[in-house]
């Protein structure tokens, strides 16, 4: 599973952020980018397990490039295959769910933009760790994985030309890619030469709940707008409201609309969650003022009863 509750948050909020959080009846149109720019994170993962599987491809045609020349060397006729026949490579390469999704979801990115496995083969071959793994010529799957797991985490994943090219192709991707490479690095570190047939196939939502959470938050917190604002507004008197940077606006909205409309979440996890997404999206200085303004609400809602939570332990 690659999406956890926080993400789906972070998606609402890009998405109430991109559409200005208007209360129009008719927000279908912006359900539909949220969940489409959930489903395109997917897009992203396969995109980056396809670069690997044509990284091999690239460095098998080398190897048969060097033994068709006219003057090969004794190293061009017997070459190291090592790289080559890197079995995790090989699993990846083989494995046919992974397969049926790369071309369900037409993963042909680099047929057209080759040029980039390119640049990332060399940088392979000509990096240290290339060098020592190379030293030998025989490997067992716990060495190759070894190997593929600090390639994607030193060299593929902080690739400038790899992360310029993501931004030209999806915008929303550049958000996603954390997630998405934390995602590949734990299947990599974990992947056993026995992982089932649909191991590279993870599955994006945890269950029907949370990609049902991501619309309900989306919708009541668009819905209840009018509301919310009142409420933010008589929060924030002394503030001036330009002053309030945007994001953490859409961010109020969600957690009153959360505070209120989402029984079972405990309002400690509410409140922590938008407190984190803060500081990594907004300014230095926003956790402090949304917490202090969720705490002043919270005391409020349960002065005046307002607070309907269910379950133990979620005030």
């Amino acid at each position: 599973m690659m999406l956890n509750r926080r993400h789906i948050r972070v998606k609402v909020m890009q998405t109430m952020y991109a559409f200005k959080g208007s209360e129009s009846d008719d927000f279908s149109k912006d359900q539909k980018f949220l969940l489409f720019s959930i489903d395109n994170m997917y897009n992203l993962y396969l995109l980056l397990m396809a670069l690997l599987i044509e990284v091999q491809k690239r460095a098998e045609s080398d190897l048969q490039k060097k033994q068709k020349k006219h003057l090969a060397t004794k190293e061009d006729k017997d070459p190291n295959r090592k790289f080559v026949n890197n079995q995790l490579l090989k699993l990846l390469k083989e494995n046919l769910a992974l397969k049926n999704q790369l071309e369900a979801n037409k993963i042909n990115n680099w047929e057209l933009d080759g040029e980039y496995i390119d640049i990332i083969f060399k940088d392979i071959i000509s990096s240290d760790l290339y060098k020592e793994y190379m030293k030998t010529r025989v490997s067992d799957f716990k060495e190759d994985k070894v190997f593929i797991i600090d390639v994607f985490k030193d060299i593929i994943a902080p690739n400038d030309k790899l992360y310029d090219y993501m931004e030209d192709k999806n915008l929303t991707w550049l958000d996603d890619l954390p997630t998405v490479n934390t995602t590949i690095l734990k299947l990599l570190r974990k992947v056993k030469e026995t992982s089932a047939e649909n191991y590279f196939t993870p599955k994006l939502y945890r269950d029907i709940e949370d990609k049902q959470f991501a619309i309900d938050l989306f919708k009541k917190t668009l819905l209840n707008s009018t509301a919310i604002n009142t409420e933010i507004d008589l929060k924030t008197k002394n503030w001036d409201s330009d002053r309030i940077a945007n994001v953490d606006f859409v961010l109020l909205q969600m957690a009153i609309c959360e505070l209120n409309n989402f029984p079972s979440i405990p309002v400690k996890v509410t409140i922590n969650e938008y407190l984190e997404i803060s500081k990594e999206y907004s300014t230095p200085k926003s956790s402090i003022f949304i917490n202090g303004i969720l705490d002043k609400l919270v005391k409020e809602y349960e002065a005046s009863g307002e607070l309907k939570k269910v379950g133990r332990g979620l005030m």
